[in-house]
């Protein structure tokens, strides 16, 4: 892969961070796709149960988390597009707490991502941690994420290995739940707390501190359709899931699934 130092548009810079993007948005939809299967349509896959599904859905997950913080170091309107990415998570709880419960989404991915974005706005915020060294950085806040991945479960570690056992008096109801505390009882098919994962999108503001310049000079342009996915995907976030499942519906209605 060539890297020119010439310098280009913005647009045809960012090419490489629509294409992935894009490829990991077409990963989400394909997950997705198999999630409806599997729990609305009766689709008996024990391996959608399993360690690899797991690490599928996780990786698509941090690509997005990893990306949206990677992108706030050089968003010009970083608190309008976290408010509008915030909301439209909100628009998604609110359909399903109204149409779908039992598929019930609280402070999903969007929720999440969005909230990262506004507290990265806060006057001054920024300008601080642009102060912080970015390799230092990078590993303190991928370390903090790493102790607090588990804090749902009830305890601090290095991922599965526990270290301290947290207080269940921070479990108490859904402002904890939001902060990454969740109650006992609490339901979420998609659930992104701000804790561990505002140390993840950190991770990728860091990233963008430190290879900016490297990475925004690729000179590669990727795929068109991909980067388009890319460039649209919120819409697509908001969109895929009803139009999978009328799909799904119509396989399942003339018994082709």
């Amino acid at each position: 892969m060539n890297i020119k130092s010439s310098h280009k548009p913005i647009s045809e810079r960012c090419a490489v961070l629509d294409f992935i993007r894009g490829f990991t948005v077409l990963h989400m939809i394909t997950f997705h796709a198999c999630w409806d299967l599997v729990y609305l349509f009766g689709q008996n896959w024990t391996w959608y149960h399993g360690n690899g599904a797991y690490i599928w859905q996780q990786g698509i997950c941090w690509t997005f988390i990893l990306l949206s913080g990677f992108c706030a170091g050089m968003s010009r309107h970083l608190f309008r597009r976290g408010l509008t990415i915030f909301l439209a998570g909100m628009l998604i709880s609110g359909v399903t707490i109204l149409f779908m419960p039992e598929n019930l989404i609280l402070f999903g991915v969007l929720t999440c991502i969005g909230s990262c974005m506004l507290i990265l706005s806060i006057p001054g915020c920024r300008n601080l941690l642009q102060i912080f060294p970015s390799i230092p950085g990078i590993l303190l806040s991928f370390g903090l994420f790493a102790c607090t991945k588990h804090i749902d479960a009830h305890y601090l570690g290095f991922f599965s290995v526990r270290f301290v056992t947290l207080p269940r008096e921070l479990y108490q109801n859904y402002l904890t739940a939001y902060l990454g505390f969740p109650q006992d009882g609490f339901y979420s098919t998609d659930y992104f707390a701000l804790f561990p994962w505002l140390f993840l999108f950190l991770t990728g503001f860091f990233i963008y501190q430190a290879w900016h310049e490297n990475i925004l000079k690729l000179s590669w342009h990727g795929f068109a359709p991909v980067n388009f996915i890319g460039r649209h995907a919120l819409e697509i976030y908001i969109l895929h899931q009803p139009v999978i499942y009328a799909i799904l519906y119509l396989f399942y209605f003339f018994k082709l699934i």
